[in-house]
């Protein structure tokens, strides 16, 4: 079967990562990716993508807001899949400004959801129609520290303790909720944290790697030794996928990488693989009710849709992310200095 996927937020990290691994892995695939374009929506992430005439048939950008609520029905009434991915995800801005995380990440889900629903109600949803709502592991709260054993489940009761998890977690129940009230064929995945290319550089290991690059020191909070479990990007890619064609609608998939690491623990690793001595470290005081561990159980997607990480192996798939942000000075210097804004201006025009 062949699929049509809206894909909703394709121009950030996760999202331009995704459009290029479906069109590599499925042929027979198209992709819209809708994009708003905010701050961390990147256009050139995709250029190449853009500029490649074989995949013209199989790839189009579309310049808009899941809040618009007409353009996203007329969108969705063209494909017969969704793939939401579009979301603001920086805890430390949402603990600045909650505003923009609820108004995406909640009034967007829920537009999306609505046009879901009207095209249903009027019969003009695709009948083989799939969607999947991609979420985090942050809306389970936090574990501690000295109970390793715990991990997350798809059982493991919401509890999202920054502005951001909190918002993500609004956006999970309304999708449960269109799901079991309206029976939209929609799955939810849940992942932890990701790493890899195309991230952009406020995110903890594109900061580090681009601010040994330009011989700054790195910000470490805290004691660091709070926990996470890191997924290369084109696992979770993968992983969406088989979400998409084989999950069950209305079911929870946690996608995780099996690679817990403290966060000076990780610090480390990027030092060791750049060269660096400890002194490049400089503490900082710990964020605001920031979660000590993350950890998923990943084992309901590896038994029921035989699923596993392949490409999130500790140290290699870290050295390789290093070695991407070190040979691509042009991409991370024009995200930091914010001339990549300049670019989507003069193709789109300005927000």
């Amino acid at each position: 079967m062949t699929r049509h996927i809206l894909l909703t937020g394709g121009c950030g990290f996760i999202g331009s990562n995704f459009v290029r691994f479906v069109l590599r892995e499925r042929p027979g695939y198209r992709v819209t990716n809708l994009d708003a374009l905010t701050y961390s929506g990147n256009p050139e992430n995709l250029a190449d993508i853009e500029a490649d005439s074989a995949l013209r048939d199989r790839y189009r950008f579309v310049k808009g807001d899941i809040r618009d609520a007409d353009l996203v029905q007329k969108l969705m009434g063209e494909c017969n899949a969704l793939v939401h991915m579009a979301a603001e995800s920086h805890v430390d801005r949402s603990i600045l400004d909650a505003r923009p995380f609820v108004e995406t990440n909640v009034l967007g889900t829920q537009t999306l959801l609505d046009g879901i629903r009207r095209l249903k109600h009027a019969g003009k949803l695709a009948g083989d129609f799939r969607g999947v709502h991609v979420s985090t592991d942050e809306v389970y709260g936090s574990l501690p520290l000295d109970r390793p054993e715990l991990k997350f489940t798809e059982e493991t009761p919401i509890c999202g303790n920054s502005p951001y998890a909190a918002s993500k977690a609004a956006s999970d129940l309304l999708v449960q909720a269109y799901h079991h009230t309206f029976g939209l064929p929609l799955c939810i995945t849940r992942c932890s944290n990701n790493f890899g290319p195309y991230q952009f550089p406020e995110k903890v290991i594109p900061l580090f790697v681009t601010n040994l690059i330009e011989g700054r020191k790195v910000p470490l909070y805290g004691d660091g030794l709070n926990v996470r479990d890191w997924l290369h990007v084109e696992d979770h890619c993968e992983a969406v996928l088989t979400v998409l064609e084989k999950g069950v609608p209305g079911e929870v998939y946690n996608i995780g990488g099996n690679n817990e690491r403290n966060n000076k623990e990780l610090t480390h690793s990027i030092l060791k693989a750049m060269g660096k001595p400890p002194e490049m470290i400089q503490p900082v005081t710990d964020r605001l009710g920031h979660d000590r561990r993350y950890a998923i159980d990943p084992r309901k997607l590896e038994t029921k849709l035989g699923w596993r990480p392949t490409r999130s192996a500790w140290p290699q798939a870290l050295e390789a992310t290093v070695r991407w942000y070190v040979e691509n000075p042009q991409w991370w210097q024009r995200v930091k200095s914010g001339a990549y804004r300049q670019y989507y201006e003069q193709q789109y025009g300005r927000r």
